[in-house]
């Protein structure tokens, strides 16, 4: 499997692709790394160096990897953090030159845009962008629930609602929309979910919360979904999978004491997962 991955990337720490890419490589996936920010760090530290880069520069290493051909052999393109409006077309444009090239490909979006604690962390014209145009344009969307309230016009919060806004976000175009971060109020007492809700139906998983927060982290999550169900076309098995991977990356990072993911030292959790948690079809 090859993907091309459009996102963000950091020196120091993990997020975007530089989260995203080794665990992919480490099951086994061929990465196609193109990046629209070279960041020392991520932005949660207040301080940062280095260039957001600009939109024809990144179409122009786009360009180059279709210079060789090879547009035909990717199989998914994957975004997340956009960090300038312009990123949205070149992404676009992307995703129908390799589709043209090969039908059979799938666009991934991660519709970053903020969360329930913080609210909107991006430029106040990029959760618009992708609603309007983005995700329209998507096979698989992986929002959590707050990005997916923005993306429907809609508030979810149990189980039923929050299936409504999957499928008002999968009648927008998606046909695979992946919930992160669910957080029904009727759920034991320090635990969080996750939803699948595809064509076929809809797959929930629990696990413990762990308390930190943990930057880089839906980047992972959102790769190792795409990668799993598009290899398998299973999506219960891809949330399995997931699930298992993400918690322990966050388990080892919380017990570390680190802020940074222990994403490197996590490595057996992406290519040997424990399959620790069961998945519960609820449509």
């Amino acid at each position: 499997m090859k993907i091309l991955s459009i996102q963000s990337a950091v020196a120091y720490g993990h997020v975007g692709n530089s989260a995203a890419v080794f665990p992919l490589q480490r099951i086994g996936v061929e990465v196609l790394p193109v990046y629209t920010v070279n960041f020392s760090n991520h932005t949660g530290y207040g301080a940062w160096r280095g260039p957001l880069i600009a939109p024809d520069d990144v179409a122009a290493v786009i360009e180059g990897i279709g210079d060789r051909g090879v547009f035909g052999e990717i199989d998914v393109i994957l975004s997340g953090y956009q960090g300038g409006e312009g990123i949205a077309d070149v992404i676009l444009d992307a995703v129908a030159q390799v589709k043209q090239a090969n039908p059979a490909a799938v666009y991934a979006c991660d519709p970053v845009m903020g969360n329930a604690k913080s609210g909107c962390f991006v430029a106040p014209a990029i959760p618009v962008l992708l609603r309007e145009k983005v995700v329209p344009a998507a096979d698989i969307i992986t929002p959590n629930q707050f990005e997916l309230g923005f993306l429907t016009g809609t508030e979810p919060s149990d189980l039923a609602s929050t299936l409504e806004s999957a499928d008002r976000a999968r009648a927008m175009g998606p046909r695979t929309v992946l919930v992160t971060s669910v957080e029904r109020p009727d759920r034991p007492e320090g635990t969080i979910e996750m939803l699948a809700v595809t064509d076929d139906g809809a797959w929930i998983v629990r696990t413990p919360h762990i308390p930190m927060k943990a930057n880089g982290s839906g980047d992972v999550t959102a790769a190792l979904f795409t990668a799993h169900l598009t290899s398998t076309g299973n999506a219960a098995d891809a949330l399995a999978r997931t699930t298992s991977s993400v918690f322990d990356l966050l388990q080892n990072t919380f017990d570390s004491g680190e802020r940074e993911l222990r994403l490197i030292e996590s490595q057996e959790a992406y290519a040997h997962p424990r399959m620790q948690f069961s998945v519960e079809q609820v449509r």
